[in-house]
């Protein structure tokens, strides 16, 4: 038995972490269970790698750099020829200026992830501030009909922490609302102060809620475990809190996951953006929905069946309605870290794979991670819901 470690500095923490690589954990290989359901297709191929997908109306497709390389493009849209150019523009994709002097944090975005369009066209960004010199989180509206920017909402503490690293998010239109996933792990490799933040669209006020509670909190004896039945094995100690996060078509239930969890829990909108609920009542409403994999993104179609991306297995999972069963419902080699998933372009939903695993900070020091980088496509079993 070989037992691998490595010394790794995060891109986006400030400190360095062990990482172990190891045949010691047995765990349930969710991906071999039954053959995939649908079939997987590649949409694109890019020069770096993708971290969340979003469309607007006429199906711009918009897309995030993942941060976890420091690109120096934070956001960009994907054109038709293939080619890609900086979104909003390209003056918002550093928090320098040439000379190297800082910018005004209000014009320039930071550490982006999470990116979502609204049913007014806007595509939000959220901007977790990670990247040295951190800047206060934030949230950018751009309008995308009038190609302006439309509003900024600051995320100050005590709605952000040090250890905050705001992912993902939904946007709720009835509710006036958003909800971002905070996985906690802007400090350390331990989400211990996950948490779901709660945004009012009518006020711009936010709150940070069921922190430390066991719906957001990852699982502190399920390290990461990459292609498990294979001879590349690996164990990754890193803990992720709430990060995957999807809205039904209604807007009655949010989903939501910890990453190291086994575990989708769900609670009703009408109940999170309650603020006279105490955290325990709060915490009472919280239902745990179905078991799972690890998982990174989440999305759901029309007939409320939710779609998982396994960080581990080159897969994206199901979980119909009906049965509350997880299975494989998409699987393709190339599709290292499958990340966010999003509903967009003629009915499908869209993934990047992001390589994270194959990075030298993750790779025992040997960097195996190189372009092409994919946007991978696949039609879900119902029309999917916009947003997600």
């Amino acid at each position: 038995m070989t037992i691998l470690s490595t010394r790794i500095t995060y891109p986006m923490l400030s400190k360095a972490f062990t990482l172990l690589a190891t045949s010691l954990l047995c765990s349930h290989s969710w991906a071999t269970q039954t053959e995939p359901l649908a079939k997987m297709e590649v949409f694109a191929e890019l020069d770096g790698a993708v971290g969340g997908i979003t469309f607007t109306s006429d199906e711009r497709l918009i897309f995030s750099y993942h941060p976890f390389y420091q690109p120096n493009i934070k956001v960009a849209e994907l054109l038709a020829d293939g080619s890609t150019k900086p979104f909003p523009n390209s003056d918002w994709q550093q928090c320098h200026d040439p000379q190297g002097k800082a910018k005004e944090p209000d014009t320039c975005l930071n550490w982006v992830l999470g990116l979502r369009t609204d049913d007014q066209d806007r595509v939000w960004l959220l901007d977790s501030g990670q990247q040295a010199p951190r800047i206060e989180p934030k949230l950018v509206a751009w309008d995308t009909k009038k190609n302006q920017l439309d509003r900024i909402i600051h995320l100050p503490a005590p709605v952000s922490l040090p250890e905050s690293q705001h992912n993902d998010f939904v946007i709720s239109s009835r509710h006036q609302a958003i909800v971002i996933a905070d996985e906690g792990i802007g400090t350390g490799p331990i989400g211990e102060k996950a948490a779901l933040v709660v945004v009012d669209l009518n006020t711009g006020k936010s709150r940070r809620l069921l922190q430390g509670d066991n719906s957001v909190m990852p699982d502190l004896q399920r390290p990461l475990i990459i292609d498990k039945d294979s001879k590349g094995r690996k164990q990754i100690e890193v803990y992720v809190g709430a990060d995957g996060i999807a809205l039904d078509k209604t807007q009655t239930w949010l989903y939501f996951a910890p990453m190291n969890k086994d575990k989708v829990y769900r609670v009703r909108m009408t109940d999170l953006i309650n603020p006279s609920l105490t955290p325990a009542a709060l915490s009472a409403k919280v239902e745990a929905y179905a078991d799972k994999p690890d998982n990174g993104g989440l999305s759901i179609d029309e007939a409320n069946n939710l779609y998982l991306t396994e960080v581990g297995e080159r897969a994206i999972g199901v979980i119909p309605a009906d049965s509350r069963q997880y299975r494989t419902y998409v699987h393709d080699e190339r599709m290292v870290w499958p990340d966010g998933v999003s509903y967009g372009k003629q009915g499908y939903l869209y993934s990047g794979a992001a390589q994270l695993p194959l990075s030298a900070p993750l790779n025992n020091g040997k960097a195996e991670n190189s372009p092409p980088y994919y946007i991978f496509r696949f039609k879900p079993l119902a029309a999917g819901v916009r947003g997600n």
